[in-house]
């Protein structure tokens, strides 16, 4: 009697084959939500229907489980890749919260520019430290001798008003209500002002060093004009023309000088990480400080420029200066103290 004839078994698919069958099972779901993606992407999220809204998370649960899948079966590369890229983006859709540009930007001024100066309260404390150092030097240096006010201050930023002008011309220059000129001078003023920040600013890598440099030779600047009014006995009256704009423009300056020595500092002592490591961690907090200098730049630019023109008496003056003051320090340090603890 002739044994039973059983069938061969079949041969085992290759691990090509049985990638191509698992894609062919599979794909059409994968297309579906790549293209869901893409469109998100392209437009917005609200480009999709009710209907696709509630397939999404669907679909890429099934992408991860694809993915799962892939992984243990050890199935080709190429296709491991696309489904990693592919769970990916549709993470971000389904469990990212969708931000738009306003509300970036109210995040910005609720939360990331305060918190970034409150990170970098050292620093300022620095940087006013040798800006003060500067204005008591020039001071000195234009009251021994007023020959070193023609080196310090340059030509544009004088306006006539130096060692030579009587206390009548110094005084008219401080009341002045004319209005042809303005806005050129407060655009001088303003470019200025900007170059010295940035300067500060950009010049943190070398070490701190040129940022030091920098605020101490602007203080100084600042320095020569008051030992000109002090001669002539306009100290007070000085002070309130300067500080209608100089309590945001000097203060704009301060937190551009502290986020340079952030990234100095960053360099010169990276502690256990590299050195370009370092500075772009260093470059999280001095970067949005530097995008609110322009705003403070800006806004000194319309008082220096118009303001402490249009406003001509002292008591006005201080009390706008007073005012600019309090509200930068308060909006940067006062409140939101979880924040600077958590930091």
């Amino acid at each position: 009697m002739n044994p039973p004839v059983t069938a061969p078994a079949p041969a085992p698919l290759s691990a090509r084959a049985h990638s191509t069958l698992f894609r062919q099972a599979r794909e059409a779901e994968w297309t579906r939500l790549d293209a869901l993606l893409h469109r998100i992407e392209k437009r917005s999220i609200r480009s999709l229907s009710d209907e696709e809204l509630m397939a999404l998370p669907v679909l890429y649960r099934t992408a991860l489980s694809s993915l799962s899948i892939a992984r243990e079966t050890a199935l080709d590369a190429a296709l491991i890749a696309f489904l990693e890229q592919l769970c990916t983006r549709a993470y971000f859709h389904v469990y990212g919260v969708p931000d738009t540009g306003r509300a970036q930007l109210r995040r910005f001024f609720a939360a990331g520019w305060p918190r970034a100066v409150r990170a970098i309260v050292p620093e300022t404390l620095a940087a006013l430290v040798l800006s003060v150092m500067g204005v008591v030097i020039g001071l000195v240096m234009v009251t021994i001798d007023p020959a070193w006010f023609y080196a310090l201050i340059p030509e544009g930023l004088a306006g006539g008003r130096d060692p030579g002008a009587s206390a009548e011309v110094l005084r008219a220059a401080l009341y002045a209500t004319q209005q042809d000129g303005l806005s050129v001078f407060a655009a001088y003023l303003l470019t200025h002002n900007a170059q010295v920040a940035l300067f500060c600013f950009a010049l943190g890598f070398a070490f701190g060093a040129p940022t030091a440099l920098l605020l101490l030779y602007n203080g100084m600047i600042l320095g020569a004009f008051y030992a000109i009014y002090a001669e002539a006995g306009l100290v007070f009256e000085l002070t309130g023309w300067l500080m209608i704009h100089g309590t945001t423009e000097l203060f704009a300056i301060l937190l551009a000088g502290a986020a340079g020595f952030r990234i100095g500092r960053a360099i010169a002592f990276p502690g256990g990480m590299r050195r370009m490591d370092a500075a772009v961690a260093a470059g999280r907090t001095a970067g949005p400080v530097m995008g609110g200098v322009v705003i403070m730049l800006i806004v000194a630019g319309a008082l220096e420029g118009i303001g402490r023109q249009l406003v001509t008496a002292d008591g006005a003056r201080y009390a706008i200066a007073a005012g600019m003051l309090l509200l930068w320090t308060g909006y940067f340090y006062l409140g939101r103290r979880g924040d600077a603890e958590r930091r």
